[in-house]
C-alpha cells in the first residue's frame, strides 16, 4: 500500500506535540533538567532542526568549547574539546550527530569534516548518530557504533553504556576478551563495563538509568530525524528491558 503523505504529516505533528508537552512537564532524567526543560517550554523554545551555521541548541550553567566560554553562537567542530561544570549541560549538534553533555563532563571529539571518535574522560553524554561509523572511548570501554542512539557514563572504576537503539560492538578497555555485540530496539541491553574483575567477565547487565526517550526525541529533532521507537507504538517514558 502506498504511503500516504497526509499520514506522515499527521505523525510528524503528533510527535512534535508530544515532545513539546513532555518538555513542558519536565520529563528529563537528571538533576536540574526537569526545571530547565519547563523553563525552555515556558519561554516558547520549541525543538526544531538547527539552522545552518548553528551548533548549540542550549547551554545551562558553565560550559566551554576548546577552552573558551561557550554561548549559542559558538561553533562546535568535529575535533572540539567540550567541558561542562557542576549542575550544567550543553545540547549541541555536529553534522548529523547530536548530543546532550551532562554536568562535570569532558568530551574530546575527533574527526576532520565529520566526527568519528568521541573520548569521554569524565561525566556523561547522550548521543544520536547518522549513518557513518563512530567510536566512543571511555575510561574502561570502547564502543563501536553503527548509526544508533546511545547513553554513556564514564568514571575511573566503570562505565555505563545503554544502547538505546541500533547496533554496537562493546569491548572492555582493560580486557579484550570481554566483548559483546549488542542489537537493541529500545534500551534492551544496558551494560556496565568495569575496570577490573575476572578475565572475560568485565561486561555485565545494568539497569536503565539517567536518560529518557524525550531527550532522544529532542536531539534527533535537532538533526531532522525521528527515533525508531516513535513509529513502534512503544511507551516513551517506560523503556523496555528484556533481560
Amino acid at each position: 500500500m502506498p504511503w500516504n503523505p497526509d499520514k506522515l504529516e499527521k505523525l510528524e505533528n503528533d510527535r512534535r506535540e508530544f515532545l513539546i508537552r513532555a518538555l513542558g512537564a519536565g520529563f528529563f532524567a537528571s538533576g536540574l533538567t526537569g526545571a530547565m526543560s519547563r523553563a525552555a517550554y515556558s519561554a516558547g523554545k520549541i525543538p526544531r532542526e538547527l539552522p545552518p551555521g548553528k551548533s548549540i541548541y542550549e547551554i545551562k550553567g558553565q560550559a566551554t568549547v576548546d577552552g573558551s566560554r561557550a554561548n549559542l553562537d559558538t561553533q562546535v567542530r568535529p575535533n572540539s574539546l567540550l567541558e561542562t561544570g557542576r549542575s550544567s549541560r550543553m545540547i549541541f549538534a555536529v553534522g548529523k550527530d547530536a548530543f546532550i553533555l551532562r554536568s562535570n563532563s569532558r568530551l574530546q571529539l575527533s574527526g576532520n569534516e565529520l566526527v568519528n571518535t568521541l573520548r569521554l574522560a569524565a561525566g556523561a553524554v547522550l548521543s544520536v548518530f547518522g549513518k557513518t561509523e563512530h567510536r566512543i572511548v571511555t575510561t574502561t570501554a570502547s564502543v563501536g557504533i553503527r548509526g544508533t542512539g546511545i547513553y554513556v557514563e564514564s568514571d575511573p572504576e566503570q562505565s555505563y553504556v545503554c544502547t538505546c537503539y541500533g547496533v554496537v560492538d562493546l569491548q572492555s578497555a582493560t580486557d579484550t576478551t570481554s566483548s559483546e555485540q549488542i542489537t537493541s530496539l529500545h534500551h534492551d541491553a544496558p551494560r556496565y563495563v568495569t575496570a577490573s574483575g575476572p578475565i572475560g567477565q568485565r561486561i555485565r547487565p545494568a539497569p536503565f538509568i539517567n536518560h529518557t526517550d524525550t531527550e532522544l526525541m529532542l536531539i534527533e529533532e535537532l538533526v531532522g530525524r525521528v527515533p525508531p521507537f516513535a513509529f513502534s507504538g512503544s511507551g516513551y517514558t517506560s523503556p523496555r528491558r528484556d533481560y
